[in-house]
């Protein structure tokens, strides 16, 4: 099986909020890690390969260095899903692999 990853992936548990457009209201998850190209979700979300996502990424004051929490806030899509393993401290979580198409910071003014 060949690597499909590119960039360096950082290990970084961060909260995150996915928006579905098929379902109401939002899911919440935590990143597994995050690169410039992509990030890998823990969620109890059933997202689709190949479906549409957005979703996002909560930095806090000890990642960036600055005073607040900063969103950034991204499209994507799914390219990889992994199934709950049983009896594992993430419970019944989800992976999820999303490739970043675009992504925007928003401003909390």
């Amino acid at each position: 099986m060949s690597e499909a990853r590119t960039g360096k992936r950082f290990p970084l548990h961060l909260p995150i909020k996915i928006h579905k457009e098929d379902a109401v209201g939002d899911t919440s998850g935590v990143t597994g890690d995050l690169s410039a190209a992509g990030v890998y979700i823990r969620a109890d979300a059933s997202l689709e390969v190949g479906s549409p996502v957005e979703f996002e990424i909560t930095l806090p004051p000890e990642v960036t260095g600055g005073k607040e929490d900063v969103v950034i806030q991204c499209r994507g899509r799914v390219v990889r899903t992994d199934e709950p393993s049983t009896g594992s401290a993430s419970g019944d979580n989800r992976g999820v692999a999303c490739v970043i198409d675009s992504y925007e910071f928003v401003r909390n003014s």
